[in-house]
């Protein structure tokens, strides 16, 4: 007997990865080229914030995630079955990466770190869009790396 949670449509982590693909670029735009002191009212910190609070909701209830909810409302509807589900815990993990790498640019930029904001955008910004256009989720990828070496526990 599994213990592993029911499998998701391996295409709504992706769907979601390309709205956090978009958003995360208008942070990097809005970090590099905004005039606003670095400091908590930067359109640029906002929004990696609004970014935070989604990665988090994804962690903490991921089947309500706006970003699951509209796949699954509107495109999964519309689409063939998938020829298989996948494991919703590696996806999972991928938001509690997005949420750290996330966090650690809202604290260098309330800290004064010049760069800090977009830099730490520009590295949530290259997983999100891997795993938006050729399907490599990073975060997955280190979940499974974590499981070989036994830091997180595996189900059979």
């Amino acid at each position: 007997m599994s213990d592993a949670p029911a499998g998701i449509d391996p295409r709504g982590p992706r769907f979601g990865a390309a709205i956090t693909s978009v958003l995360l670029l208008v942070v990097i735009v809005l970090g590099l080229t905004g005039t606003a002191a670095q400091s908590a009212v930067d359109p640029a910190f906002v929004l990696l914030l609004i970014v935070a609070i989604l990665f988090a909701w994804g962690v903490a209830w991921p089947r309500t995630a706006p970003w699951g909810v509209l796949f699954r409302r509107f495109v999964q509807p519309r689409l063939a079955r998938p020829d298989e589900l996948e494991d919703p815990r590696p996806p999972r993990f991928a938001q509690g990466v997005g949420l750290l790498v996330s966090v650690i640019g809202l604290v260098l930029q309330l800290a004064g770190v010049p760069w800090g904001l977009p830099i730490a955008a520009a590295a949530a910004f290259v997983a999100a869009f891997l795993n938006a256009a050729f399907g490599l989720c990073l975060g997955c990828q280190l979940y499974l790396l974590l499981q070989r070496v036994g830091v997180i526990g595996r189900t059979a």
